[in-house]
């Protein structure tokens, strides 16, 4: 394997792992079916997905 293809699987596996992705997958999304509305900041997001699992509190097993 060589070094760059290392950086980028290193790169991809700490986005992953620190929620950096996921809040870039929900800005595809929201642009894709939102396209008039802005786009929440990544303060704003974290926001949303704290409530939206605080509601659906019926997913946690405790």
């Amino acid at each position: 394997m060589n070094t760059r293809r290392w950086m980028r699987a290193v790169r991809w596996y700490l986005r992953e792992l620190t929620g950096e992705a996921e809040y870039d997958r929900y800005c595809e999304r929201h642009r894709h079916h939102h396209p008039l509305a802005p786009v929440p900041t990544r303060r704003e997001y974290q926001v949303l997905r704290t409530l939206h699992q605080e509601t659906r509190s019926h997913s946690r097993c405790c």
